[in-house]
């Protein structure tokens, strides 16, 4: 059985397991992981409200604010999941300066969705939540490859069973569905629609990320459906 066990494990895990060196490893991990801890606790003593702030694997990150066309994609899908949400009670949205405490990491996306089965919990003080059902990482300089890397890994494996990443300069999305405890490819796309499969019904077309006018005849279309 334990053989079975290790050949289900990663390869430099199953490494480490037949290795004399063990115990000596597991207290080196052990020791890291408290320090870590120590500073995460400092990290939510010293976080603000006026700076956008993630802890990721044991530093802080600050990030700088944000190109236009970022905002201007954050508002496009805010306002239109935000009404859709709103109008058919479907749960709770989180944008930007929201926080999200997974196992070893705090991030704050650009935009998040609760389902009402975890959000009926949320209280009006609260700020840390857990695991989105939905998550929207918006592209910016620098942060692509943590958005693209770390975080694809970490919202998997924490249960985000969507993932969007849209790129603000290139205007386009790529819709991530979680099977199998990893993301596959849904939909990359510069036009036509995307379906979110956490937020049932949300259609809209790929253009109203972008465009302004798509964006409000998009958001007309949202606010007449039943």
């Amino acid at each position: 059985m334990a053989e079975q066990v290790a050949l289900r494990l990663p390869e430099l895990t199953t490494t480490l397991v037949r290795s004399p060196r063990l115990p000596v490893y597991v207290q080196q991990l052990q020791a890291w992981l408290e320090t870590e801890q120590a500073r995460r606790e400092q990290f939510y003593e010293e976080m603000s409200e006026e700076h956008k702030m993630e802890f990721i694997n044991g530093e802080v990150v600050v990030h700088s604010p944000v190109r236009s066309c970022h905002n201007i994609v954050g508002q496009n899908l805010l306002y239109l999941l935000g009404a859709y949400v709103r109008k058919h009670q479907l749960g709770y949205i989180g944008y930007e300066k929201i926080l999200i405490t997974l196992s070893r990491n705090d991030y704050e996306p650009d935009l998040c969705y609760f389902t009402p089965a975890k959000s009926q919990h949320f209280t009006p003080t609260q700020t840390k939540f857990p695991a989105p059902d939905f998550v929207v990482e918006i592209l910016s300089p620098g942060m692509e490859a943590t958005d693209r890397g770390l975080k694809f890994e970490d919202y998997a494996l924490h249960g985000v069973g969507e993932y969007w990443i849209i790129d603000p300069e290139q205007e386009f999305v790529e819709q991530y569905i979680l099977k199998d405890e990893t993301y596959a490819l849904r939909v990359k796309a510069m036009t036509g629609v995307v379906e979110s499969q956490a937020v049932a019904g949300f259609v809209i077309p790929v253009r109203a990320l972008f465009d302004e006018a798509e964006q409000f005849a998009a958001l007309q279309t949202l606010l007449e459906r039943e």
